[in-house]
């Protein structure tokens, strides 16, 4: 497919035109000459330099990579079926929808950037984290970090020790359970081939726990509402996991809470205050 680079930068300059910095989570701020989000701050969404981005609505530089552009289409919040026009225009085949997409849907994304007080992610159905509010990587780290099969959380429960230390001692014999139970449902969904049977062949041959658990056969068992985190600076946090599901992509939006007046409660003020800072 050729690049239109004239549709690629006529759309990309209506979209950024169409969007508010609220509608992104940013200031709103004062003086703004330019209607809409400014090319800096698309830029910045995007993670790439203010010159790359403007040369595209300038019809100007090399062709943009996928990469680049599955980029754009998050930081520019688009839908799925503009996210598909944005690739085409740019030369390229849209990616797969479905349960191995990472592009995360406008609404959920409006939702996450106005949860400034609050731990939060997107995770997908293998918990592999898309998204987090800046209270949620104070609270656990930057879980977006990783790559390849160390990207879900699961399969990193049975290959980091690290990991562990984030949930308190006594859940763990649970987790472990809920975490073969969840791999194997998935794998059972999507069938041989799928990421999920995959990651689930990775660890079968990587962790003799992970295969007595995944001999018993047990699905069905579900995360528990109420989880104890272990903060290392803080102690143990009991929160409140609401989740918000994207069915059509397979993603979900976590939302950790405590109970007002309660320890775990004060604790998530003062760790809003300290980020992810040490006390020592």
């Amino acid at each position: 497919m050729a690049i239109d680079r004239t549709g690629l930068a006529e759309f990309l300059r209506r979209r950024r035109e169409s969007l508010q910095p609220t509608d992104v989570g940013l200031p709103l701020g004062q003086r703004r000459r330019t209607s809409g989000l400014r090319r800096e701050e698309v830029a910045a969404l995007c993670h790439m330099s203010t010159d790359y981005y403007s040369r595209l609505e300038r019809e100007r530089g090399p062709q943009p990579s996928e990469q680049m552009i599955a980029s754009i289409a998050q930081g520019l919040h688009l839908s799925l079926d503009e996210r598909d026009h944005l690739f085409r225009l740019a030369g390229h085949n849209p990616p797969t929808r479905g349960e191995v997409s990472t592009h995360i849907s406008p609404g959920l994304l409006r939702i996450l950037d106005r949860l400034h007080d609050t731990p939060a992610e997107i995770v997908t159905e293998l918990g592999e984290t898309l998204r987090q509010t800046a209270l949620g990587v104070a609270l656990t780290g930057d879980t977006t970090s990783y790559s390849g099969p160390a990207r879900s959380l699961g399969y990193r429960w049975f290959t980091d020790a690290d990991t562990r230390q984030l949930y308190a001692l006594d859940d763990h014999p649970f987790l472990t359970r809920m975490f073969v139970s969840g791999l194997r449902e998935v794998a059972t969904l999507r069938g041989p081939g799928s990421r999920a049977a995959h990651l689930a062949d990775l660890l079968l041959a990587r962790s003799e726990e992970f295969r007595q658990v995944w001999n018993h056969h047990e699905v069905g068992i579900r995360p528990n509402e109420v989880k104890h985190f272990v903060h290392p600076e803080l102690g143990v946090l009991e929160l409140t996991c609401q989740r918000l599901v994207d069915p059509d992509q397979a993603h979900s939006l976590l939302v950790y809470t405590a109970i007002p007046g309660s320890e775990s409660h004060e604790k998530l003020q003062l760790l809003s205050v300290i980020g992810t800072q040490t006390l020592r």
